[in-house]
C-alpha cells in the first residue's frame, strides 16, 4: 500500500483494503497519545468507502466537546503521534496532517477535528455510511471523481469544488431521513 500526496496534488488509486488497517493503526496511536475515546475517532473520506477509487490519504474524523477549548497540550499530544496542525482555515473544523518524513512534503493522513455529534460530525459520518450502503450512489460518486481528470481543472481546491454539489446532495438525503 502506497500512501501520500504532495501539496495540491490530486491522484486517485484503486481501493485498497489495507486502508482500514492503516486507519485502525492511526486510531490506536491517537488514543495512546491523547485522552480521546475510541468513539471519538472515525474513518471517513473515500478510503472509508468500500470498493471505490480514492486519493491515497487516510481521512480521520475526531470529535471533541469544543474546538475553542483545545489547548496546546492537545496538539502537542497529537504531534507525539506525528500529526501536525495545519494552517488551513475551515469553519467549525481544525485540520491536522501526518507526513512521510521531516520534509513535510507528502501528506499520508488528515485529521478533521470537529465538535462531537454536532452537524459537521453527523454529516461526515452520514456521507460515509450512505455511500457504503447505496451502491448506485457510490458508483455515481466514483464516476464523478474519475471524470475530474477529463477536465482542464487542476489542484485540490478545484477537485473539492468539483465534487461539492454531489456532496451537498447527499447531505440533503440526511435531512430527509
Amino acid at each position: 500500500m502506497k500512501l501520500g500526496l504532495k501539496n495540491n496534488e490530486v491522484v486517485i488509486v484503486p481501493y485498497d483494503k489495507e486502508w482500514k488497517d492503516e486507519f485502525n493503526k492511526a486510531k490506536t496511536e491517537i488514543i495512546q497519545y491523547t485522552n480521546l475515546k475510541p468513539n471519538q475517532i472515525e474513518h471517513i473520506g473515500s478510503t472509508s468507502i468500500e470498493g471505490i477509487q480514492a486519493k491515497p490519504v487516510i481521512d480521520i474524523l475526531i470529535g471533541v466537546d469544543s474546538l475553542t477549548t483545545l489547548d496546546k497540550a492537545f496538539f502537542k499530544n497529537l504531534q507525539n503521534a506525528e500529526f501536525y496542525k495545519l494552517k488551513v482555515e475551515r469553519p467549525n473544523e481544525i485540520v491536522c496532517a501526518k507526513f512521510t518524513d521531516e520534509t513535510f512534503e507528502i501528506k499520508t493522513h488528515f485529521i478533521h477535528i470537529v465538535e462531537f455529534e454536532k452537524e459537521k460530525w453527523n454529516q461526515m459520518l452520514f456521507f460515509r455510511d450512505y455511500l457504503n450502503t447505496n451502491q448506485d450512489i457510490k458508483e455515481q460518486y466514483e464516476n464523478l471523481k474519475v471524470s475530474f481528470f477529463n477536465t482542464s481543472l487542476r489542484g485540490i481546491n478545484s477537485y473539492t469544488d468539483y465534487k461539492e454539489q454531489f456532496v451537498q446532495s447527499v447531505f440533503e438525503q440526511m435531512k430527509s431521513k
